[in-house]
C-alpha cells in the first residue's frame, strides 16, 4: 500500500505504564484490495488496551498502537470493498484503533445504523458484541435463570445488566466501591453488592436461598475468581472474560469438583467473530437492541484522543463508571 497522507495516533515504543502513550504524528495508507479506510469520529477504550500497553500480550508489530474498537467514516474504498465513500462504519480489532484514520479489512466492518450515533458505536463495538456472545453463545441465558455479574458499572457490566433483565433474568452485578452501586442499579440489576465492604459469596448464597447462581461472568479474575465457584449452583458455569485484577493463579481442577462438578471457560471475543457472517449477525442482534431501547449505552467519560494515558490510568484506578471514549 502507498503512503498517502499525514494523520495523528497514540503509539508506544515501550510496555509500560500509561506515560508509554504517546502521541505521535502517523502516515495513513492508501486502501489496497478488499480494504478500507475510516476517518474515526469516536474510540473506544478497554481494560485489554491496558493489557496491550504493559506487554501482556504479544506485540505484531512496533510502536505498537492500542485499541480494539471505533466508529467512523469511509473515506476511501479499494478494490472489491463492498463499501462507498461516505458510509457510516464500525469495527471491533484487537489493535490500532487509537488513531484519528486508519485502513481496515472490508470484512471486519459493519455498516452503522443511522440511528446510533458514532460515540456509542464506539462504545458498544468490543463490550457489546462481547455482552451479545457470552449472554446467547458462551451461555444461553433464559427466563428465570439466576446470573452473577462482576464489574456491573463498567462498560460490559452496564450493558450486561440491561439484557438480562430483557431476558427475564435475575441479574446480581458486583461494584468496588459504594458510589457504583447506584450506577448498577439503574443499569438492570436485581441486586448490587460491594465486594469491597463484604463477603460477596455469602452475600449471593443469600439472595439465592444457598441454590447459588447458574453462571457467573467475571472480568475482574485474580481477586473475585475463588468466590465466583462459591457463588455456583452444582454443575454451573464460570465464564472468565477478562482479568483487571491481574491473571488466575494456583486455579486447579479438583476447585471444580470441591465446588460442585462446576464448568469453567476461558473465552475471548474474537474466536466468537471469527467468520464475517458471526460478526455481522452479533452486531445486528446488538445494534436491534441498542435501536429498539432495550439496551442503552453508557458512556460516563469523554477525553480527547490525545488524552488516552488519562483515560488509561482512569480505567486501572477504577475510577470510571460505563464506558471511556475518545474523541479524534
Amino acid at each position: 500500500m502507498a503512503k498517502e497522507t499525514a494523520d495523528f495516533g497514540i503509539i508506544v515504543q515501550t510496555a509500560g505504564g500509561p506515560e508509554a502513550l504517546e502521541w505521535s504524528e502517523l502516515e495513513t495508507a492508501a486502501p489496497g484490495a478488499g480494504e478500507v479506510r475510516v476517518v474515526q469520529h469516536a474510540i473506544g477504550v478497554n481494560f485489554i488496551d491496558t493489557y496491550y500497553r504493559k506487554g501482556h500480550y504479544p506485540w505484531p508489530m512496533t510502536p505498537l498502537i492500542p485499541g480494539g474498537e471505533a466508529a467512523g467514516v469511509v473515506d476511501a474504498v479499494g478494490e472489491g470493498a463492498a463499501f462507498k465513500i461516505g458510509d457510516r462504519v464500525a469495527y471491533t480489532l484487537p489493535i490500532g484503533a487509537y488513531r484519528t484514520r486508519r485502513v481496515v479489512p472490508a470484512d471486519r466492518l459493519v455498516k452503522l445504523p443511522d440511528a446510533i450515533a458514532f460515540d456509542v458505536a464506539a462504545s458498544i463495538m468490543l463490550k457489546g458484541i462481547t455482552t451479545q456472545f457470552l449472554l446467547t453463545s458462551c451461555y444461553a441465558v433464559k427466563a428465570g435463570d439466576v446470573v452473577l455479574v462482576h464489574a456491573a458499572a463498567g462498560g460490559v457490566g452496564s450493558l450486561m445488566g440491561q439484557w438480562l433483565k430483557s431476558l427475564g433474568a435475575t441479574a446480581i452485578g458486583t461494584v468496588g466501591g459504594a458510589d457504583k452501586i447506584a450506577v448498577a442499579k439503574a443499569g438492570g440489576y436485581s441486586h448490587v453488592i460491594d465486594y469491597r465492604a463484604e463477603d460477596f459469596a455469602a452475600r449471593v448464597k443469600d439472595i439465592t436461598g444457598g441454590k447459588g447462581c447458574d453462571v457467573v461472568y467475571d472480568s475482574v479474575a485474580n481477586d473475585t475468581w475463588r468466590g465466583s465457584l462459591k457463588c455456583l449452583r452444582r454443575r454451573g458455569l464460570f465464564v472468565c472474560f477478562g482479568q483487571s485484577s491481574g491473571p488466575i493463579v494456583d486455579f486447579k481442577f479438583t476447585d471444580l469438583v470441591a465446588n460442585g462438578s462446576l464448568y469453567a471457560t476461558r473465552p475471548t471475543l474474537f474466536d466468537y467473530i471469527k467468520t464475517p457472517e458471526e460478526l455481522q449477525a452479533r452486531a445486528a442482534d446488538l445494534f436491534a437492541k441498542v435501536a429498539s431501547g432495550v439496551v442503552k449505552a453508557h458512556i460516563g467519560q469523554r477525553l480527547s484522543l490525545r488524552d488516552a494515558a488519562q483515560a488509561h490510568r482512569d480505567l486501572e484506578a477504577r475510577r470510571t463508571t460505563g464506558s471511556t471514549v475518545l474523541l479524534p
